[in-house]
């Protein structure tokens, strides 16, 4: 059971980022948006408690989100942070975890992705779950491409374009792509 739902909304150099989370953990992220009101009303849409803001909600992590977006080399894998996966079934779970895993400047396909994570034939359902990505940015599912190394899909707000200029970008700051 959810309680004490708590919010942040930060500026980043891209825009206004949020970050959602329970006492459990860390349940839903933003991609930088035009401002805090649009990051506000889309980190909550669908919450069924109110949550309250918390300007010192998870500062490590907020921290190196800014600092990711002023083009600062940062892997959040390094970062402790205990994330919540509800309305995940445990093949959805096992995807967006083994997805976490991608480290800063490598890309795989739907199908690696699937595969590490135990269901070799299961491509399009791990596009499927990663287009569900609660925590774009912390779970990288921009780091995922189709196998002819197109972009593919991306159902964050931005879409084709932002995961282009999110992988562009990790290039362009020593990631290793």
């Amino acid at each position: 059971m959810k309680t004490g739902l708590k919010y942040t909304i930060f500026k980043t150099k891209w825009g206004f980022f949020g970050l959602l989370a329970a006492e459990s953990g860390l349940l839903r992220t933003t991609l930088p948006m035009s401002s805090s009101r649009t990051a506000k009303k889309y980190l909550l849409v669908g919450t069924s408690e109110p949550a309250r803001e918390d300007k010192k909600l998870y500062p490590e992590l907020l921290k190196s989100i800014t600092d990711y977006y002023k083009g600062a080399y940062v892997d959040f894998n390094k970062l402790f942070l205990s994330i919540v996966y509800p309305r995940f079934s445990s093949f959805g779970r096992k995807v967006l975890k083994v997805c976490k895993g991608i480290p800063p400047g490598k890309t795989i396909t739907y199908s690696q992705l699937a595969k590490k994570a135990g269901f070799p034939r299961g491509g399009r359902a791990a596009g499927s779950v990663l287009a569900k990505n609660p925590l774009p940015l912390i779970i990288p599912c921009h780091r995922v491409i189709r196998a002819d190394g197109k972009i593919g899909n991306f159902s964050a707000p931005g879409g084709g374009k932002m995961k282009k200029k999110m992988l562009e970008h990790e290039k362009g700051i020593g990631y290793r792509i």
